[in-house]
C-alpha cells in the first residue's frame, strides 16, 4: 500500500452502540494494525436533533472494553482535528458554495409545509431530475430572486444536483465493482438550513481533510456511495478518494433482515455492546458486557460474523486477529446472529482463560452478592468450576456455597430415604475425615465406611453433596469437601444431619 493507512470508526452519538457498529470499529481497527495504520474515532454529530447527552462517552467506554481503544479521538487528539464535526461546521459551507459555483449543486429554498404538501400530492416524491424544476430552488428562480433570498436569510438548503443517464461506478474490496445508475438517486441535501451538512457532504469533507485510506462501512450505505463519489469528483478531490469496503450485514438469526435492537429484545438476547440508559426516559437496554460475556469472547465472535481466516479455527485472541485479519476473507453474503453460539464463545473463553484474568471480575460479582472470599481460596473455587460456567454470573451460583453454608436444601431429594443408620454414618465419616487425602482417596475412605456399614455408596453420595452445596450440583464432591476443608465440611455435615431428621 503506496499512502499510510488511516481508516476511521464514525458513528453517531444517538444512544447505545449495535453489535453491528462495534464490528464495524473492529474491522477498522483490525486493517489499521495488520498494516501498521491509524485507527480514528470520528464523532458525527451534525443531526443535533438526535444527539443524546452521555452517548459519545459511551462509545469510547465501550471501545475500550473492546480493547480497540482508536490511536486519534476527540479525547486523543492528533493532527487532523477537531474529531466531532459539529466542531469542524464553519468547513463545511465553503464546499457547499464551491459545488453551486461549479454548477453541481444549488440552494433550495422549499419550505417544509412545500415539501409536505407535494409529498401527498405524489406518494412516492422524490427531489431530482424529474421534479427539481417544479420546485423552488436556484435552478428555477431567476438570479436576482436567489440573491435577494439569500440576502434576506431566506431558510435554505443546499442540494446536490444529480447527473442524468450516468453510470457511477467504483471497485468495492469487498464486492468487486459496483454500478449505479444516476437516474435512480435523488438530489440529497447536503447542508440543512441550520448550516450544518448532512452525512453526504461531512463525510467527503472530513475524510479528505483527515487523509482517509480506507474507508469501512455497513453495507446499509451503499445506496449513498454514488453521490459520495460523486462529491469527491465534483471537488477535484477524486486521486485522493479513500479504497471502499462495504461490510455484509449482521443478519435476524433466521436470516431474514437485519438485526434490530427489537429483534434482541423479542428473541431475550442484546445486541448493545454494553448496558445504555436512555437519558430521557430512563429505559435500559442490557449490553453484553453486562450480561456476562467477557469482552475477549464477544470480540472473538463478532470478528467470525462475517470474516473467517480459511481455517476451521474458531477462538482468536485479539493479537491473533490482528495477524490473521485480511480484506479478502470478508463475505459479500450477510452473516446470521446465533446467540448461542455467542454463548459457546464465552464458554469456551471462560475455560482457556488463566485464573488471573477471571479472578477480578468473579470477585466483584461474588460482592455485588453479599458474598466476601479470600483470594487464596477464589483461585482454587475457579479452577475447579470455570468448566461449568457459560457467562460470568454463571460463576456465583457456582461458587457461592464455597464461601456461604447453603441456608436451603434439597430436602426432598433426601429425606424419603434418610434413616438414623445414614445419620450415624455421616457423623462418623465427619469425626474420622482426613483432609490431607486427595480427592481420589477421601472419596475412596468414604465408600469404604460406607459399604463398612452396609450401606451402599450411592446412597449417601448424594445427600453429601445437598449438605455442602444445597442442591445437585457442583462440581466433585470431594474437591468441595478438599477445599471446604475439614472443619467447614463437618459443619455442614451437622448442619445436614438436623436439617434431614
Amino acid at each position: 500500500m503506496s499512502k499510510e493507512v488511516r481508516v476511521r470508526f464514525a458513528p453517531s452519538p444517538t444512544g447505545g452502540l449495535h453489535l453491528g457498529g462495534v464490528r464495524t470499529a473492529l474491522f477498522n481497527y483490525l486493517f489499521a494494525k495488520k498494516n501498521n495504520g491509524t485507527f480514528i474515532l470520528r464523532v458525527e454529530d451534525t443531526d443535533q436533533t438526535r444527539f443524546v447527552e452521555g452517548a459519545e462517552q459511551y462509545i469510547l467506554d465501550c471501545l475500550e472494553w473492546c480493547g480497540i481503544a482508536p490511536d486519534e479521538s476527540p479525547q486523543k487528539p492528533g493532527a487532523f482535528g477537531p474529531y466531532r464535526q459539529s466542531e469542524r461546521k464553519p468547513t463545511y459551507r465553503q464546499y457547499a458554495e464551491q459545488l453551486i459555483a461549479s454548477g453541481y449543486a444549488y440552494y433550495a429554498f422549499d419550505t417544509a409545509e412545500e415539501l409536505t404538501a407535494k409529498r401527498a400530492e405524489e406518494p412516492n416524491f422524490l427531489y431530482g431530475q424529474k421534479t427539481r424544476m417544479q420546485m423552488r430552488n436556484s435552478l428555477t428562480l431567476t438570479q436576482s430572486e436567489v440573491s435577494e433570498l439569500l440576502a434576506q436569510n431566506a431558510p435554505h438548503v443546499i442540494r446536490i444536483k444529480m447527473p442524468t443517464d450516468e453510470q457511477v461506478t467504483f471497485t468495492d474490496m469487498i464486492r468487486g465493482v459496483v454500478s449505479f445508475d444516476t437516474n435512480l438517486v435523488d438530489d440529497k441535501v447536503l447542508l440543512k438550513a441550520d448550516g450544518m451538512p448532512t452525512y453526504h457532504l461531512a463525510v467527503v469533507a472530513d475524510d479528505k481533510a483527515m487523509e482517509i485510506s480506507h474507508v469501512f462501512r455497513g453495507e446499509e450505505w451503499l445506496p449513498s456511495a454514488p453521490i459520495h463519489l460523486l462529491l469527491w469528483k465534483y471537488l477535484g478531490w477524486e486521486n485522493e478518494m479513500p479504497a471502499w469496503a462495504h461490510l455484509p450485514l449482521i443478519l435476524k438469526p433466521d436470516g431474514n433482515g437485519k438485526l434490530s435492537k427489537r429483534d434482541g429484545d423479542r428473541l431475550g438476547f442484546p445486541v448493545y455492546a454494553m448496558n445504555w440508559t436512555d437519558p430521557k426516559t430512563g429505559d435500559l437496554t442490557k449490553g453484553f458486557k453486562e450480561l456476562g460475556f467477557m469482552s475477549e469472547a464477544f470480540v472473538n465472535l463478532l470478528a467470525l460474523l462475517g470474516w473467517n481466516d480459511g481455517t476451521d479455527k474458531e477462538i482468536f485472541t485479539l493479537e491473533e486477529l490482528k495477524a490473521a485479519f485480511s480484506v479478502e476473507r470478508i463475505s459479500k453474503a450477510g452473516a446470521k446472529f446465533d446467540f448461542e453460539k455467542a454463548k459457546w464463545f464465552n464458554h469456551e473463553w471462560i475455560k482457556q482463560s488463566p485464573i488471573s484474568r477471571l479472578q477480578a471480575d468473579v470477585n466483584d460479582l461474588l460482592k455485588q452478592n453479599g458474598i466476601e472470599a479470600d483470594n487464596e481460596r477464589l483461585a482454587s473455587v475457579i479452577e475447579l468450576i470455570k468448566d461449568r460456567c457459560t457467562l460470568l454470573p454463571d460463576f456465583v451460583a457456582q461458587s457461592a456455597y464455597f464461601f456461604v453454608s447453603p441456608s436451603e436444601y434439597d430436602s426432598a431429594a433426601v429425606k424419603p430415604k434418610w434413616n438414623t443408620d445414614k445419620a450415624a454414618f455421616f457423623e462418623e465419616f465427619a469425626n474420622t475425615l482426613n483432609i490431607e487425602l486427595s480427592a481420589l482417596d477421601l472419596e475412596a475412605s468414604f465408600k469404604a465406611l460406607a459399604e463398612a456399614k452396609g450401606l451402599k455408596p450411592g446412597e449417601v453420595m448424594l445427600p453429601l453433596r445437598i449438605m455442602l452445596v444445597g442442591g445437585k450440583f457442583g462440581p466433585g464432591v470431594f474437591d468441595i469437601v478438599k477445599l471446604l476443608g475439614k472443619e467447614e465440611t463437618a459443619a455442614r455435615i451437622a448442619k445436614g444431619i438436623a436439617a434431614f431428621a
